[in-house]
């Protein structure tokens, strides 16, 4: 393992517009048009400046990778499967879920905006990045939004030593009279695997709580994490919900579930085949949705009026620290790793991509 970095040393504060237009390049060069370039480096930006940076521009090297290889396609058009009014399957071709998923909430939207409640089912996906953005999306059209997706297997079952179900995210995001307040927005895992490959990049250990290397023993080395297992959040309670994200995404809509979802890292000429459920829930045709707002806003003062432990000098809702990390680094610039801004202009360079100048800011 490599020694551990100062904060200092590993941390970079770049301009949000720059670190934009960089990515948009990149996906650019490799033959998406301007506007779904555009489109992916909002998405991967906007988790960076939430600190979700396991979701953000670290992840542009494998994209790459995997486009170049075959293993996801630059497909953004989704084939319809079935239709039932309220529900709908799709088949999103294996193209880039950045591209795939707003259409699919789109489509959750609109039909909960005829019958109360939409639901998307989507197959043949690629990873999606973070899935607040498209719970959010809902409930910045008035509706409560939940999305989710399987992932490849990850984490063994309770006492197992197997890597056997996926630490399948889940979002939901709830509008209130104030905006959208409360976000919920978790892997299953007790941490995303993106972190753990930020913390071996940067040569720094990891809780023990986090992974296991291969035999199932829990480990602080990262590198030995990547290649072992997860560890489920809540132990039992977090592997019970992983598997049943799995019945919802890759079961229910007829794509891949279990050890078919391939993984992101290795085999990048095969399809990620991971499986999505979009659903939006229009409180408007049930119940009023002014009153529906109000309510939980009364929900939010009340968490954030709630007596603190001693020490403790305010309360959260879910949510609310990524809310205001995003709107202090879109004014103050963004922090990423080093290496992941490393990784973003050694992709650029191998694609041919214009990088514009003035984006680092220390």
């Amino acid at each position: 393992m490599t020694t551990q970095a100062s904060d200092a040393d590993r941390r970079v504060l770049v301009r949000p517009s720059w670190l934009e237009a960089t990515v948009s390049a990149v996906f650019s060069a490799v033959g998406f048009t301007p506007d779904d370039a555009a489109s992916i480096a909002t998405a991967l930006v906007e988790a960076d400046l939430r600190g979700v940076s396991s979701h953000g521009v670290m992840l542009v090297p494998m994209y790459v990778d995997r486009l170049n290889a075959g293993g996801v396609t630059r497909e953004r058009e989704l084939d319809v499967v079935s239709d039932a009014g309220a529900a709908l399957v799709v088949d999103a071709r294996g193209g880039m879920g950045q591209l795939s998923s707003p259409q699919a909430m789109g489509q959750a939207i609109e039909r909960a905006g005829r019958y109360g409640i939409g639901l998307v089912s989507v197959r043949n996906a690629h990873h999606f990045g973070a899935a607040s953005r498209w719970a959010m999306q809902a409930a910045q059209a008035g509706c409560i939004g939940i999305a989710m997706s399987n992932t490849t297997p990850l984490m063994p079952a309770p006492g197992g030593a197997e890597r056997l179900v996926g630490n399948n995210p889940l979002a939901i995001a709830v509008p209130t009279a104030a905006g959208v307040e409360i976000v919920l927005d978790m892997a299953l895992s007790a941490v995303a695997l993106g972190k753990i490959r930020l913390a071996a990049s940067a040569g720094r250990p990891i809780p023990d709580t986090w992974a296991t290397d291969q035999s199932g023993t829990p480990t602080t080395d990262p590198e030995e994490a990547v290649l072992g297992m997860l560890l489920p959040a809540a132990g039992h309670k977090g592997f019970g919900l992983a598997l049943m994200i799995d019945v919802l995404t890759g079961v229910l809509s007829g794509g891949g579930w279990g050890d078919q979802v391939r993984p992101l890292y290795r085999e990048p000429d095969r399809p990620n085949d991971c499986a999505h459920l979009f659903l939006a829930i229009d409180p408007e045709l049930l119940g009023g949705a002014e009153s529906f707002r109000h309510r939980a806003s009364g929900l939010a003062a009340r968490v954030r009026g709630s007596s603190t432990a001693p020490g403790v000098d305010r309360l959260y809702l879910p949510g609310e620290i990524e809310a205001e990390r995003a709107a202090h680094q879109r004014r103050n610039g963004v922090l990423i790793e080093r290496s992941g801004l490393d990784g973003l202009l050694a992709a650029a360079r191998a694609v041919g991509a214009v990088v514009p100048a003035g984006g680092v800011l220390n």
